[in-house]
Order: C-alpha cells, then sequence, then structure tokens
C-alpha cells in the first residue's frame, strides 16, 4: 500500500494505515533516533510517540507533500528534546556487547574475512565514538544529512532553523569528526 492510500485510510480512522506506515518506516525511525540518542529503549519510545503524534495530527498533514520527511521530523525532534533533557554522559569505554557497539553489527558483511571484520569494526566504534562526542543538535544534522539522507535546505526547514545554522551545524560536525578521525590514523 503506498503512502497517500495509508494516509487516507488513517485520516478515515482506518488504522490500518497507521500499520503500513509503521511497517514502512519504523527500522529507518529507530535508526535515527538511536543516533542521536545511542540508547535502544529511548529511540524506541521517541519513535512509538511519533507513530502516536502521526496518528492524532494526520488530519495536519498536507497529502501532497511526502510523508517521509514530516515523519522523521518529529522522530528527530522529539529525539533532539530528550537529548537535551538527558545531558547525560556516554563512556567512550564501552564494553563490546552494549547496544552502542552492536550497531557495527547491523553493517557487517558476512561474506568478509576475520580480520576485515575485526577493522570494520574497530573502525566503526571509532566512527561512532566520534559522532557521540558531538553536542546533540550537531549529531542531528548529521544524522538528516548522512543518514536520511537529507538536503541543507531541507534540514533547515523541517528544524526552523536558518539555513547558516545547519550549515555552521554540519561544517563544525564535520571538522570535529575529522579531527577525530586523524587521531585514530
Amino acid at each position: 500500500m503506498e503512502d497517500r492510500l495509508a494516509i487516507s485510510r488513517l485520516k478515515q480512522g482506518d488504522l490500518n494505515g497507521l500499520e503500513t506506515l509503521v511497517k514502512r518506516y519504523q527500522a529507518t525511525a529507530v535508526h535515527a533516533a538511536y543516533l542521536i540518542l545511542y540508547d535502544r529503549a529511548l529511540a524506541e519510545d521517541v519513535v512509538q510517540t511519533a507513530f502516536v503524534k502521526t496518528a492524532e495530527r494526520i488530519h495536519q498533514f498536507d497529502e501532497a507533500r511526502p510523508f517521509a520527511p514530516w515523519f522523521y521530523r518529529m522522530v528527530v525532534n522529539d529525539a533532539l528534546k530528550l537529548a537535551g533533557k538527558q545531558q547525560r554522559v556516554v563512556s567512550l569505554e564501552e564494553d563490546p556487547d552494549t547496544p552502542a557497539a552492536k550497531v557495527a553489527e547491523w553493517l557487517v558483511d558476512p561474506a568478509q574475512r576475520p580480520e576485515q571484520l575485526v577493522e570494520q569494526m574497530e573502525m566503526r566504534r571509532h566512527i561512532l565514538r566520534a559522532v557521540q562526542s558531538l553536542p546533540p543538535e550537531q549529531r542531528a544534522v548529521i544524522v538528516m544529512r548522512y543518514f536520511l539522507d537529507m538536503s541543507e535546505a531541507g534540514m533547515s526547514a523541517k528544524m526552523g532553523r536558518p539555513l547558516s545554522t545547519i550549515k555552521w551545524w554540519l561544517r563544525d560536525a564535520r571538522q570535529r569528526l575529522h579531527r577525530l578521525m586523524e587521531s585514530y590514523g
């Protein structure tokens, strides 16, 4: 079922429309929220709340526009709010069995040799640590740009921030990540 049909059904009160949207967007939304929060349970809660908001606010949605950016905006905004409230420190000396370290497992190619897997796991851990060290707003723009493939103008519109702010956050985040990656070797 295509998004427009699912949205139309949801507007008519048919929850099968919401089920279709959940199936289509849940995994990507959880990953995006996780990359901002670094807590899987919180990321899942944020996405669940976003789907409830979707059902409640579906009449505000303009069907002439794509659904994904509207929905992901809710997810990113809620994840940012929660990250701002938490202001918790994440240990950089994490156990490899923690949820943050397991993100690397999602991307592993089973056809690779063991030494390649070890090298990739180390690189992913370093990248995750580098991204974790960014402020929540910079993590959000990195996620939106490179994970959700949004344009800078789209991010500006979705976050309600000037384009210059988005560009500055991206530039600063890239510079920080570059410095951290250089120190990795």
